[in-house]
């Protein structure tokens, strides 16, 4: 067997009373329910020091505000993170320790956000879908200098993506169901509600 280690060949399998001997396979390593990458994308409310709803980020983001003295927890969940020393309940709310100054206009415009604004929604034939048969349409076309803008994108299926093509609305025959907000501190809360729905701890920070 030594020689055909040397030669870079395998061993010959064992050979017992009823044939080949298997390998014992390879333990299958532990994970933890509060290391599942789910618990620690999970969105949390961002409060500023005087209570007020100003973003929302994820459970890793705001261990990490918690953990540098920056925010502390307004309400949690049942899950916890565990370090070698010690357990941390999930927040679900955070609040800013010292006042930060916001611009009226601070969530960025992305897809995601248009989508969410839209709620998911078609904005030519008012059909919800889920996001992956979605995309995103300039009401004025590019080609005619229609910019990417709170005010110039929605929500849009293919089908009716490519029936509108490089056109208006109005010259595809297509009629939107509401012209595109521009970004407001409503269209925030608006957005942080849709986020939160299913989490009654928020909902007296959003006033629903």
């Amino acid at each position: 067997m030594n020689n055909r280690l040397k030669i870079g060949l395998r061993p010959r399998p064992k050979i017992g009373l009823s044939g080949v001997v298997p390998e014992p396979a390879a333990p299958r390593p532990l994970v933890s329910p509060a290391s599942r990458p789910s618990v620690m994308q999970a969105p949390v409310l961002v409060l500023n020091a005087t209570f007020e709803p100003i973003n929302v980020t994820a459970v890793r983001r705001a261990l990490v505000l918690m953990l540098k003295g920056v925010a502390q927890a307004e309400e949690t969940n049942h899950h916890e993170v565990h370090s070698t020393s010690k357990a941390i309940k999930v927040p679900s709310v955070i609040r800013l320790l010292t006042y930060r100054h916001i611009p009226q206009q601070s969530r960025a415009l992305s897809r995601k956000n248009i989508l969410l604004r839209d709620r998911n929604t078609c904005q030519f034939c008012a059909a919800a879908f889920p996001a992956s048969e979605l995309t995103l349409d300039h009401v004025m076309p590019r080609s005619r200098g229609g910019r990417s803008s709170w005010e110039n994108l929605v929500a849009c299926c293919y089908a009716c993506n490519n029936r509108k093509g490089d056109r208006t609305p109005e010259e595809a025959g297509l009629k939107l169901q509401r012209r595109p907000r521009p970004f407001t501190l409503h269209t925030s809360r608006q957005l942080m509600r849709l986020i939160g729905h299913r989490d009654e701890k928020w909902r007296k920070y959003l006033f629903y």
